[in-house]
């Protein structure tokens, strides 16, 4: 009985490990994937980082964001426009930083929230959800190039 235990924890811990991985391919092939939108071109991650949180739960979502934020700090090129602009923690800390840390907030709650009450209300709460991306990414660029410009 004790063997069983022990291998259906393996087993979920492989199960779950698969699934943070796939998603952080899942958000970097999204981040690579431009749209052509004018005057700035428009990538799928905030698409992605909700559908993550919603299909995920909030723990697992938060997992997966966490490790794709860790690829990009040590060095893989995991964000959008990476390899051109240098990787690592000095691409981290740039002017994406806010929003890339808006991420986390994003997929946690899009993750804990129920989406049975209409499509209105699943609407607003995926708008709440996404706000953090937006707010945390303005606030972080703000204090780094100044509020003035």
């Amino acid at each position: 009985m004790e063997a069983i235990n022990k291998t259906s924890k393996i087993e979920k811990i492989i199960k779950l490990t698969l699934i943070t991985i796939v998603g952080t391919i899942l958000i970097t092939i999204s981040a690579k994937v431009k749209i052509p939108f004018y005057p700035v071109p428009m990538t799928m991650q905030t698409f992605v980082i909700l559908l993550i949180g919603i299909t995920f739960g909030y723990k697992i979502g938060l997992a997966t964001v966490t490790l794709y934020l860790f690829e990009g700090i040590i060095g893989l090129p995991v964000f959008a426009n990476s390899p051109e602009k240098g990787i690592g923690i000095a691409y981290f800390i740039g002017p994406t930083m806010g929003y890339l840390i808006g991420f986390l907030a994003a997929v946690y709650f899009s993750g804990l929230f129920k989406y049975d009450k209409g499509i209105i209300n699943t609407f607003l709460k995926l708008i709440f959800s996404v706000s953090f991306i937006y707010i945390l990414g303005l606030i972080w660029l703000g204090t780094l190039i100044g509020w003035d410009k």
